[in-house]
């Protein structure tokens, strides 16, 4: 640990600073640099721009209801619901911190998704003819994935940090994340619909190392202020309900249309009912007379999810998502019962809303997933009516994207792939949170102090409590006295 110390205080400054760098300085220049760079790179791609009809006409295509904007427009707006209400709503658990909670999820979203259009267009949709990057509708759903690995960073550092830090946190975030999704997707040709790899996974990791980073020894100053009372718990609830009904969305939004969507959804659908069933049974088990913990309830729910999510597209069968779900449920819970208080005692990662629980540890469980899944299909389960070769059918390979240059993949390798994708996953989340930690560290982002985390007071208007009010005398309570 005498090394860990060491390293931490590399990363230091001295304290007595006066700069400081303001939230709206951070806005105004963002929000312009922002408007300079859509103005040069952004233009809409040809199935939302006014040459469209001439689109249609060159492709062949029939009727308008083909644009892909018909197809994919409902599953972007459940994903924008569970990243602006599902994701904030879950993390308003805390007593003192709802604003915050809400507030800067709805702050970070909004700032990271411009940033994520433009980072995943230079790597997926910049047009070399004319070097603009092209968007549309599948283009924001996208967006909306990168940011969710920035939210689920936000959970372990939930209350700790200032909203500058969090803005910075997302910028790095953003730009890991489309590094690693291109290489996970299209340098090493892994398959992740879900995302459990490539977003919760990262996403899980990026924001358990920056906790380590930034894990504070007298946080016992703010003890009062981390529990929960019994309204933001049913707040938090409404989060959970969001996310669990919307993920079978999440999980097919960018996927195939046809089977491919249709079998997503399925499986999502299946591994959060079984999820649901066996946390509440760990949770019961595990507690003093046989109580429910409104923590697991809220959070290893949605582990079924998360590990579906990589093979939410392949041939996992129904009794496998509910397998997958089954394992989950346990995991996560587990983790919350024993692996949470070991992390923060032993380990120092203070982890706020257990992200390792709901978003890590299940994400991995999804690459393995994926990774088997994977190296186990077969013809039968892909058989056509046409077989291209002994072994690969049309089904198989569009499936796993069998073109171009891995044409001649087959699925026992696409496994390994699979699971050298988790690896990079996992190493760009360590290695670039602990880099992201060392640049929180600097004392000119204005960081709470440890007795006001937790809280938004420092940052927010507050309205009076209602217990705070002044008394309404008697003799002037015309409700009171309305029948005399």
């Amino acid at each position: 640990m005498g090394c860990v110390q060491s390293f931490r205080a590399l990363c230091d400054r001295p304290k007595n600073t006066n700069v400081r760098i303001s939230l709206p300085a951070v806005c105004f220049v963002w929000q312009i640099a922002m408007i300079i760079l859509f103005g040069v790179f952004i233009r809409y791609d040809e199935e939302s721009d006014t040459h469209w009809i001439e689109h249609r006409k060159k492709e062949n295509i029939s009727s308008d209801i083909e644009n892909d904007f018909y197809f994919r427009y409902p599953s972007f707006q459940d994903v924008h619901v569970m990243i602006f209400v599902g994701f904030g709503f879950l993390m308003t658990f805390l007593k003192r911190y709802s604003f915050g909670a809400v507030g800067f999820n709805f702050l970070i979203a909004a700032f990271g998704l411009q940033w994520a259009l433009l980072m995943q267009g230079w790597f997926h949709s910049l047009d070399y003819t004319d070097g603009k990057i092209k968007i549309g509708v599948e283009s924001l759903i996208n967006a909306d994935f990168c940011v969710a690995g920035c939210l689920i960073a936000y959970g372990a550092v939930l209350g700790k940090v200032s909203p500058v830090q969090l803005m910075v946190l997302t910028l790095f975030g953003i730009t890991l994340f489309a590094v690693e999704e291109y290489i996970i997707l299209s340098l090493i040709h892994a398959r992740d619909a879900g995302g459990s790899m490539v977003i919760h996974t990262f996403g899980g990791y990026y924001g358990l190392s920056i906790s380590w980073m930034l894990y504070r020894p007298n946080l016992d100053q703010s003890s009062n202020l981390q529990g929960s009372v019994y309204h933001s718990d049913v707040f938090a609830m409404i989060g959970t309900l969001f996310l669990w009904m919307f993920w079978p969305s999440f999980n097919s939004a960018i996927t195939d249309h046809g089977d491919g969507q249709h079998r997503a959804a399925i499986n999502t659908y299946l591994a959060l009912a079984s999820t649901v069933l066996t946390t509440v049974a760990i949770s019961s088990l595990f507690q003093k007379h046989g109580k429910l913990d409104m923590v697991h309830i809220q959070n290893s729910t949605l582990a079924g999810g998360v590990a579906v999510g990589t093979a939410a597209e392949f041939m996992l069968m129904p009794y496998g998502s509910l397998i997958v779900g089954f394992c989950c449920g346990i995991i996560s819970t587990l983790g919350y019962i024993y692996l949470t208080p070991f992390m923060e005692k032993h380990l120092k990662i203070q982890d706020t809303c257990g992200i390792h629980n709901l978003h890590a540890m299940p994400g991995v469980i999804g690459g393995i997933v994926g990774a088997i899944t994977a190296a186990a299909a077969s013809e039968e389960h892909f058989r056509g009516k046409k077989t291209l070769s002994p072994f690969l059918n049309q089904r198989l390979i569009n499936t796993f994207d069998f073109e171009g240059a891995f044409k001649n993949m087959v699925p026992t390798k696409q496994g390994g792939h699979q699971a050298a994708g988790l690896c990079v996953a996992i190493c760009f989340g360590i290695g670039g949170g602990i880099i992201v930690g060392c640049i929180l560290r600097l004392p000119i982002w204005g960081d709470p102090a440890d007795d006001n985390c937790f809280n938004d007071e420092p940052y927010w208007e507050l309205p009076e409590d209602e217990e705070s009010a002044p008394p309404i005398l008697h003799y002037n309570n015309h409700m009171a006295n309305k029948d005399v």
